[in-house]
Formats: C-alpha cells, sequence, structure tokens
C-alpha cells in the first residue's frame, strides 16, 4: 500500500518546453551570460553575412563638379542622412541607386550644384549705392555665368568658360569697337563637336550680346584646338571632312546598288564589292560666244548696197592739121557708121567702176554654264564572287568555279547597275575564287569564361552564407541545445526506468522486492555520484521544501 501510495503521489511528468525551462533557471549566472553572448554573435554574424551578400548599389549623383560645389553638396546629404561614397578618383559623388532621383531633386530645390558659375542671381544682392562701374562688371559677370551654363547643357561638353569683351560705347563713330568672345570647352572623353554644334554655340553667343557679329566668336577645346577656323584652300590642302563623308556617302551608294542586284543571284555572304569614286569638287563657270555662218539655203540678207559708175572720155579725132578743125560727121547708127580710119586712136576710153556690199545674219550663241560641285569623274569597281559548293558523288563537297559565260552576265548586271560609262573612264572587274573559311574563334577556358566567373561568384557567396550558418549551429547553437535541453533518449530511458521501478514496486515477491530495492538504491547511488543537484532537489521536494512552498 505504502508502495502504490507513494508512485501516486509521484509528480507527473513534464513537457519538453517546461523542462528546457527549468534546465535554464538552474543554470547559474556566468552559464547564461555565456550563452546570451553566444546567441548573440551567431546572430550577428549570420546577419552580416547577409547584409555584405545583400549591399546595396550605388550609382552617381553627380560627376565632375567644381569643388565648392561638392562641398556644399557633401554638407546637404549630411543634413539629410543620406549615405553616400566618393568615387576612388574624387570626382564622382554616389548615393544608393534607388535614392538617386529623390536626392537630386531635393538638391535642386537648395539650388546645388550651381556649376561653380555666377548668373543673374548676382544682380539680386546688389547693395544700394552701387556704381555704374561695378553694376557693369556684375552685369558682364552674370552674362558670361548664363552662357556657361546655357554651354554646358550641350551632352557632349562637361564644362564651359565663356570670357566676354565688351568696350565702352562713345559718341564717336571712328573709336566705336564691336565686342568680342572667347568659349573655352572642355567635352568629355570620347565626345567631339561637329560643325553644325559649333554654328550653333557661335550663334548662341553672338545672339547673346549686342552689336556682336558670329566672326567675332572664338571656340577652344581643352587642348587649345582653335575650332572656329576658317577653311583655307593654301593652309589645308586636301579633301574637308565633308567632302570625305560626301566620297563615302556616293561610293556606299553605289555599293547598295549591286548589293541589291546580286544578292537575290548570289545570296548573302558569297560576294563581295567595293567602289572607288572620283568626285570633281571643283566649280566651274564658263561663257562662251560662238558665230557659225549659215548654209546656202538659209542665208539671210540683213542689208545690201551696190555702186557702179562708168565714164568715157572723147578722144582726139581726125588728121592732125587743119582736117582736125572741120566740124563732126553727123551721127548714124553704129551699126552703120563706116569705118574710120585710125580705130585705136579714134576710139573713146570708157572707166566703169562697181562695187557691193551685202550684210547677212549671224548665228550667234551665247552659253553660260556653271556645273555644280560633286559629280562623278571616274568610277572604279571591283566584285569577287564566291565559287559555288556542292556534294560529289563520294559526300564530299567540292569548290565549283563560275563559267566564263556566268561571269559575263554578272558583269553586265553590275555595269548596269554601277552606269557605267566608257567615256568617262570607269572601270569595272569582276573575278570568281574561292573564300578563305572564317578561323573559328579561340575557345576560352572554363576558368576564364566571363559568365562562369559570374555564376562562380555568385555560387560562392551562398556557399559562404551556408557554412556560417553551418558554423554557428554546429559550434554555438548545437551545444547549448545540448546544455539546456537534455536528448530525447535520455528521457526515455528515465522514463523506461521509471516504468520498471513501478512494475517492481506493485510485485509481491520477496526476492523481487529485494532486488528491485538493491537495484533502486544503486541507481539512486549513480544518479547522486552524477548530479547532486538532481537528488538535492528531490529531497526538497520529499520535504516539501520546494518554490510554491516557500510562496
Amino acid at each position: 500500500m505504502a508502495t502504490a501510495d507513494t508512485a501516486a503521489a509521484a509528480p507527473a511528468p513534464r513537457s519538453r518546453l517546461q523542462q528546457i525551462i527549468d534546465n535554464i533557471r538552474a543554470l547559474d549566472q556566468k552559464q547564461k551570460l555565456a550563452g546570451a553572448a553566444a546567441l548573440a554573435l551567431a546572430i550577428a554574424l549570420v546577419v552580416g553575412v547577409l547584409l555584405w551578400q545583400r549591399e546595396p548599389a550605388y550609382a552617381v549623383l553627380f560627376s565632375n563638379f567644381d569643388e565648392r560645389d561638392g562641398g556644399a553638396i557633401v554638407t546637404a546629404l549630411q543634413q539629410q542622412n543620406v549615405p553616400y561614397r566618393l568615387s576612388p578618383t574624387g570626382n564622382a559623388i554616389l548615393v544608393p541607386a534607388e535614392r538617386v532621383h529623390d536626392v537630386r531633386l531635393r538638391l535642386a530645390a537648395e539650388g546645388l550644384p550651381k556649376g561653380g558659375l555666377v548668373g543673374f542671381e548676382v544682380m539680386e544682392t546688389q547693395k544700394l549705392g552701387i556704381s555704374q562701374f561695378h553694376e557693369q562688371v556684375n552685369y558682364q559677370r552674370a552674362l558670361e555665368g548664363e552662357l556657361s551654363r546655357t554651354i554646358q547643357s550641350i551632352a557632349s561638353v562637361a564644362s564651359a568658360r565663356v570670357h566676354l569683351a565688351i568696350p565702352k560705347q562713345t559718341a564717336f563713330l571712328r573709336d566705336n569697337q564691336k565686342p568680342t568672345a572667347s568659349v573655352m570647352i572642355n567635352l568629355r572623353p570620347g565626345r567631339v563637336l561637329d560643325e553644325t554644334q559649333i554654328a550653333g554655340i557661335v550663334h548662341l553667343v553672338a545672339s547673346s550680346v549686342p552689336r556682336m557679329a558670329q566672326s567675332d566668336v572664338s571656340i577652344i577645346d581643352q587642348t587649345g584646338t582653335l575650332l572656329t577656323r576658317k577653311p583655307n584652300a593654301l593652309d589645308r590642302p586636301g579633301l574637308e571632312p565633308k567632302q570625305l563623308d560626301y566620297v563615302a556617302e556616293v561610293e556606299a551608294a553605289y555599293i547598295r546598288r549591286i548589293e541589291n542586284i546580286l544578292l537575290p543571284i548570289l545570296g548573302k555572304g558569297n560576294f563581295s564589292a567595293q567602289v572607288t569614286a572620283d568626285i570633281d569638287f571643283n566649280q566651274v563657270e564658263q561663257t562662251a560666244e560662238t558665230y557659225k555662218p549659215n548654209p546656202s539655203p538659209d542665208q539671210a540678207i540683213r542689208s545690201q548696197q551696190i555702186n557702179e559708175s562708168r565714164n568715157a572720155d572723147a578722144g582726139p579725132q581726125g588728121v592732125p592739121g587743119a582736117l582736125t578743125n572741120q566740124p563732126p560727121v553727123p551721127a548714124t547708127a553704129p551699126i552703120t557708121t563706116p569705118p574710120v580710119g585710125n580705130d585705136g586712136a579714134n576710139a573713146a576710153a570708157i572707166n566703169s567702176t562697181r562695187s557691193a556690199v551685202t550684210n547677212y545674219e549671224l548665228d550667234r550663241t551665247i552659253q553660260h554654264v556653271r556645273q555644280a560641285m560633286g559629280q562623278v569623274k571616274r568610277l572604279s569597281v571591283a566584285v569577287v564572287l564566291n565559287n559555288r559548293t556542292r556534294t560529289n558523288q563520294a559526300g564530299e563537297t567540292e569548290s565549283v568555279p563560275f563559267t566564263e559565260q556566268e561571269i559575263a552576265q554578272i558583269t553586265s548586271l553590275v555595269r548596269e547597275a554601277m552606269g557605267y560609262n566608257q567615256e568617262r573612264g570607269d572601270s569595272l572587274n569582276v573575278v570568281g575564287s574561292a573564300f578563305a573559311e572564317p578561323e573559328a574563334a579561340p575557345e576560352v577556358p572554363l576558368w576564364k569564361d566571363p559568365d562562369v566567373l559570374e555564376l562562380a561568384k555568385e555560387a560562392a557567396g551562398y556557399l559562404l552564407i551556408l557554412l556560417v550558418v553551418l558554423f554557428v549551429y554546429l559550434a554555438i547553437i548545437r551545444p547549448l541545445l545540448r546544455t539546456v535541453a537534455p536528448p530525447p533518449a535520455q528521457e526515455e530511458e528515465n522514463e523506461d526506468m521509471e516504468e520498471d521501478e513501478e512494475d517492481v514496486e506493485v510485485s509481491l515477491s520477496a526476492a523481487a522486492a529485494v532486488d528491485s530495492y538493491e537495484t533502486r538504491l544503486a541507481r539512486a547511488r549513480e544518479l547522486a555520484s552524477q548530479d547532486p543537484k538532481i537528488v538535492a532537489a528531490l529531497i526538497k521536494e520529499w520535504m516539501g521544501v520546494s518554490e510554491e512552498g516557500r510562496k
């Protein structure tokens, strides 16, 4: 009966959570502090690795800024509690990528960056009673700053400075001078300004200053090269960049024509064409006046004048002497006139004159010819055809050249496509040949492949996290759990021991009782030697001295 009552009075088995709590309470102060420190260290280590793995990306907020602007921007970021970094070169400020636009708008509201230049805002802080000279100087500074800011807004320009030379106006015309301007621009790496952009900057500056001509604006870059120099044929022999671009455009147009006519026939990659164009950039003006006689049927008389005169002088007649003074013989018809002796001496001398002046209409041609620039003087075209491939009976691929008839047909097509002109001196050459096989790119080793390296870095990061978690669990958490919570196997063994003890208690055999008593005594001694605290706690419970009893 006593044994049964004792078994009934035994406490119910505690849950695992209650056992862990009791074990934690049983620890002394040093053990509790050590366990808390180990747990905090484990959590900090895991969180640190995760944050290191997920480091936020930083983007450029401002770059290539003035030192004054850089200091003002850093001060504003510190006041707004925005994390920032400086680039290794110190010419850029980096902030978290997700906050770039927000921070830019906030800084813009504060007027940052100012660009290291003073604009028309300097006119807002003028003091009362300032002299006219200082006012003019401030106005010129403000105008230079505003022009510099405007030029810096061009994508290719990193920074710009404008210097204005504005002479004082005078009432004397001969002493009047026009203002001039000098612009210094710093281009971004790899950027250039074409002639259109340079002309735009010149026009901008000249239009912003009264009475300034575009020819009075000079622009130089960071290398000291004058960008507004006018072209000089003696100073710059050869073709200008625009002319070279035009030649390249003309050649590309002829190549496209040839490709469009050969592509449907030969296929892509089976031919290659090159064109060399000789372009005449000389501008020729010619005036010709031509006079050409009209043919006989088409002769047209403008005016005609004919002058004709006849003079008949009578010579001496008769025989010299008295007979000469006789009266003349009566006139008779010439036919019936009897012959008179000495005809040669008595014949009259006749003088006749005839002149004619005829004016014909003239065929007059006046021709004024002005040849345009950029005419094609001569074309040289070369076309290479790749041999066709076919598979023979043995299953091998062989190269088959084009026949002469096929090459002649292709030559005729190319001649028509390019606008062949023999009088101009054009040349065309079509050749068939086997193209060289493209060399295979060398295989990149696996350990040098950028994609593989990137994947390996990412995998190494996750592996590091896994190793840290395993280390924390095996080195910190697991020993702590073993100390606080006993293994389930030991609990089951204790439960089996209690069940065995209960079985022994209900046994009616004296020998079994003796054995059970000795066994229980041995177990109690072993338990007392291994863990005296448990025995002490058990004795206290038997004696009724417990935490609840004390309360």
